[in-house]
């Protein structure tokens, strides 16, 4: 299982709550903290938070994914319709 290192920030996005509540849980499940040498101090997510980090991940690209397939079906769409009203074998059929 890798090590994944985040911040409290980011700890907080995974776990859906504020940075607080976050700092509050690493303390309480307990994670390892470093601080990095940025200043800022991280904590090393267990492997079910990895997990959940992971799937967090996924459903991100997923959802862009998806998001890109639905504008190419949008243009194709359009393209279709524009192809379909200026072609008089369509506009035959249609009428």
């Amino acid at each position: 299982m890798p090590q994944i290192w985040v911040t409290y920030e980011e700890l907080a996005v995974l776990m859906g709550c504020d940075r607080a509540g976050a700092r509050e849980a690493a303390a309480a499940i307990p994670l390892d903290l470093r601080k990095s040498r940025d200043g800022q101090t991280r904590a090393k997510l267990s492997p079910w938070l990895t997990e959940a980090y992971f799937d967090g991940l996924l459903r991100q690209r997923l959802e862009r994914e998806i998001a890109t397939c639905a504008g190419d079906l949008r243009t194709m769409l359009e393209r279709m319709a524009v192809r379909a009203s200026a072609s008089p074998r369509y506009a035959a059929a249609a009428g």
